[in-house]
C-alpha cells in the first residue's frame, strides 16, 4: 500500500497517529475474530445436531409412514413464527422465540387416535426444522462477519501498519540527513567566517 506523504514533522505527527490508532484496535479486532470464529462453530455443531436430531425423529416414524396416508394436511398451519435477535461480538443474529400453529378442529371419532400424536410429532419436527434453519442463518451471519475482521485483520496486520512504519522511518531518515546537512553548512560557513577575520586581522 503506497501512502502519500510530504517529508516534514506535521507529517510525520499525522502518520504517528494513523498508525498509533491501527496499534490499538489490532488486538481488540484479533478478540473479536476469536470469538466470532467460536461462534460459528457453535451454530455449526448446534445446526448439524439439529440435522440429527431430525433425521432420527423422522427415522423413528418409519413404519408409520403408510397412516399419513389418512391424514388432512389442512389440519395444521403454521400461523407465526416469533423471532428476536441478540448482538454476539457486534453482529445481530436471529433467535427463535416460538411458533404460533393453527389447529382446525377435527372429530376425534371419525378420525383415527393416531391423530393427536401425529400432530404434535409435526410440530416437533417443524420447531426442529424452523431451529435448525435459524442457527445456520446464524452461522452465515457470524461467519461472513468473522471473514470481514479477518480480512480487516490482515489490512491492518500485514499492509497498513507496515506501510505507515516503512514512511514514518522515511521522513525521520530525511528530516535526520536535513538537520545533519544544516549543521554542516553551519559548520562550513562559521569556518569561513572564521578565515575572513583571520585574513582581516
Amino acid at each position: 500500500m503506497a501512502i502519500r506523504f510530504q517529508y516534514n514533522k506535521t507529517a510525520l505527527q499525522s502518520l504517528n497517529k494513523q498508525l498509533n490508532v491501527r496499534l490499538k484496535a489490532l488486538p481488540t479486532l484479533k478478540n473479536k475474530e476469536a470469538a466470532l470464529r467460536l461462534e460459528v462453530k457453535k451454530a455449526k455443531n448446534k445446526t448439524s445436531a439439529l440435522e440429527l436430531e431430525l433425521n432420527k425423529k423422522i427415522k423413528a416414524n418409519t413404519d408409520s409412514t403408510g397412516l399419513w396416508n389418512e391424514y388432512k394436511t389442512d389440519l395444521i398451519t403454521i400461523r407465526e413464527v416469533h423471532t428476536s435477535s441478540k448482538k454476539i461480538a457486534g453482529v445481530s443474529i436471529p433467535i427463535l422465540d416460538k411458533i404460533v400453529f393453527e389447529e382446525k378442529e377435527y372429530s376425534l371419532f371419525e378420525k383415527p387416535s393416531w391423530f393427536p400424536n401425529g400432530i404434535r410429532f409435526l410440530k416437533e419436527l417443524t420447531v426442529t426444522e424452523t431451529e435448525k434453519e435459524i442457527f445456520n442463518r446464524k452461522m452465515m451471519l457470524l461467519d461472513h462477519a468473522r471473514r470481514k475482521t479477518t480480512q480487516k485483520v490482515n489490512l491492518y496486520e500485514k499492509v497498513q501498519i507496515p506501510a505507515y512504519e516503512d514512511a514514518i522511518r522515511k521522513i525521520k531518515r530525511f528530516l535526520e540527513d536535513e538537520e545533519n546537512l544544516s549543521k554542516s553548512a553551519q559548520k562550513i560557513v562559521k569556518k569561513r567566517q572564521q578565515k575572513q577575520k583571520e585574513i582581516i586581522v
